[in-house]
């Protein structure tokens, strides 16, 4: 009887292990590429809540949700470094633009950030703000913004660094004159609360008023606060042109003296006479690194830059905020000046104006004003033509009817040098745009087509179409690349115990369809998307899930 006890005990325990084991989500026989840059395999990846819980061949386990992905690349989400879905992620969380391309963790703070905010901060930020989009502001720091976001829901996670443009505002206001001590020790609590708060550090955009009045040694300061919480300094540099080469020495040389990792954003050699620099500043990258210097570099896959017309004016114009520099432009002296300065190559300032070939190549894309917004997708040249105005007139003339600084696309990279930087191995990839849809008040204006292509146009056109980079190394450069350099856990990679944030994409059909000409076109071919074990794009349609977390940096405090 006992044995026969035994037995039956015996025989019911092997059944047990026998039982398959049953996972939340089970994508079956996928073409893995982890995010290491090692080559692809065929295999199977389990999620347990928001959690990848196995990833190899599991034939014998079952999923309450199965997902066949035969012929199907599994990846991990995309890592946007450079996100302006500030303001059209309250308008609409589910940012569709590019959960459709596998994004799954957007990065804020190109100079500006949403907090923290002061009066005049929220008027600056309203100013250049998106469109028509209305919201309250109902927070004050950079910790309380995100978790506003995620709390009234978004699909993709969200984090941030701290603008020292915001910083600027803040407390010198648009002023250029250097920070009092007083004002210095305040931009760096700020900072100091902004890192506590989980930002990844200091980002500035110094081609533009007031960022442009920011001394080197003001950003040293404010940098070497942030280090001391493994924060990155992240800089649209003062120059992507002429003195391209003397702003990168001055992003090394912040790196250096504040003891941070830095990375530059959107590298480009701007305007034709500027295109063959592409080896001296690959020479100064290397060699910083060489020394020991972290420096790293993101991009978006376009030969068009966008950014407003105020990059056609010098700072000294922009002194004190917009209503000044309208009232200025109203000014015939001024506007006699201006126009002089706008047509002359200079090393002071960046002007754009000056780095497009042609006006033809200027396209204005971002108006507010509802009586111009039939302007929209014109060139500076075509309007210009219509008013019987020359094109630096017209300039202004727009930036004080449209009150903004009106939103527009220069022409000034070469596709050579596009190509060049895909394959530097430091390089990650960032919008530089919103993520929405073209619907709703986001049909309003238009934008640049990288709000719906950059990605996809880097997995279709440059891995797949010309080869340029493996798809391995683009993965790579859109995963655990960038999440070490922004030193963030357990994301952008394909590991057991890492959030699961997938993206699975057929690599034969993604593509992207946005053009300058119809920018506003979801790119195709993305067929799942998961945001932290939560499907949010199933067969391509989005699902309406909203559980983006905030990300946040290596010095967040409980």
């Amino acid at each position: 009887m006992k044995s026969t006890l035994t037995a039956l005990i015996i025989g019911f325990l092997l059944a047990s292990c026998s039982q398959p084991q049953t996972f939340d989500v089970l994508i079956k026989n996928g073409q893995i590429i982890d995010g290491s840059g090692q080559p692809s395999y065929v295999g199977d990846i389990a999620i347990n809540a928001d959690t990848i819980a196995a990833i190899g061949n599991l034939k014998n386990a079952k999923g309450r949700q199965e997902i066949d992905a035969t012929g199907l690349v599994v990846a991990p989400g995309f890592i946007n470094m450079l996100s302006w879905a500030t303001e059209s992620l309250i308008e609409d969380g589910k940012s569709q633009s590019d959960i459709r391309q596998g994004v799954t963790l957007e990065v804020f703070g190109e100079g500006w950030s949403m907090g923290p905010v002061t009066e005049a901060s929220i008027k600056a930020i309203r100013e250049i703000g998106y469109g028509n989009i209305v919201y309250d502001f109902e927070w004050e720091t950079l910790g309380e913004y995100l978790e506003f976001l995620t709390k009234k829901g978004v699909s993709p996670n969200v984090a941030s660094f701290v603008g020292a443009t915001t910083l600027r505002i803040n407390t010198v206001g648009f002023e250029d004159r250097a920070p009092t001590d007083e004002e210095m020790e305040q931009m760096k609590s700020m900072v100091k609360k902004a890192m506590e708060e989980g930002a990844l550090g200091i980002g500035s955009s110094l081609i533009y008023a007031p960022a442009f009045y920011a001394s080197t040694e003001e950003l040293i300061e404010l940098c070497k606060v942030a280090s001391a919480y493994e924060g990155m300094y992240i800089s649209h540099m003062r120059s992507e042109g002429n003195q391209l080469l003397e702003s990168l020495d001055e992003l090394i040389r912040i790196a250096d003296e504040a003891n941070i990792r830095a990375e530059v954003y959107h590298l480009k050699m701007a305007g034709k006479d500027n295109w063959n620099k592409f080896d001296a500043v690959v020479s100064k990258i290397d060699s910083a690194r060489a020394a020991g210097l972290d420096i790293t570099t993101d991009m978006y896959t376009y030969t068009a830059g966008g950014t407003g017309l105020n990059a056609t004016m010098p700072p000294w114009v922009q002194e004190g905020g917009y209503e000044k520099w309208a009232e200025r432009l109203q000014d015939p002296k001024i506007r006699k000046q201006l126009i002089k300065e706008m047509t002359t190559p200079t090393n002071e300032w960046e002007n754009y104006m000056m780095a497009v070939e042609s006006y033809d190549d200027m396209l204005l894309v971002g108006f507010k004003n509802d009586s111009l917004k039939y302007l929209t997708g014109k060139s500076l040249a075509e309007v210009a033509e219509m008013r019987k105005t020359s094109p630096e007139e017209t300039a202004m003339d727009l930036v004080i009817q449209d009150g903004s600084r009106v939103g527009t696309i220069f022409f000034l990279m070469s596709e050579e040098n596009v190509k060049k930087q895909l394959a530097l191995p430091y390089m990650s990839f960032g919008s530089d745009e919103e993520s929405s849809a073209p619907e709703g008040v986001f049909l309003e204006t238009s934008n640049h087509p990288r709000a719906y292509g950059n990605v996809a146009r880097l997995l279709g056109k440059y891995v797949r179409d010309e080869k340029v980079i493996s798809l391995e190394e683009a993965i790579y450069k859109l995963t655990t690349l960038p999440a070490t350099n922004l030193k963030i856990k357990k994301r952008g990679a394909l590991k057991t115990g890492y959030f699961s944030d997938l993206a699975i994409f057929n690599p034969n059909e993604i593509q992207d369809h946005a053009t300058f000409e119809k920018p506003q076109q979801f790119s195709t071919g993305m067929v799942h998307v998961f945001v932290n074990g939560v499907q949010v794009l199933k067969d391509g349609k989005h699902t309406g899930a909203l559980p983006g977390q905030v990300v946040r940096g290596p010095g967040y405090k409980n």
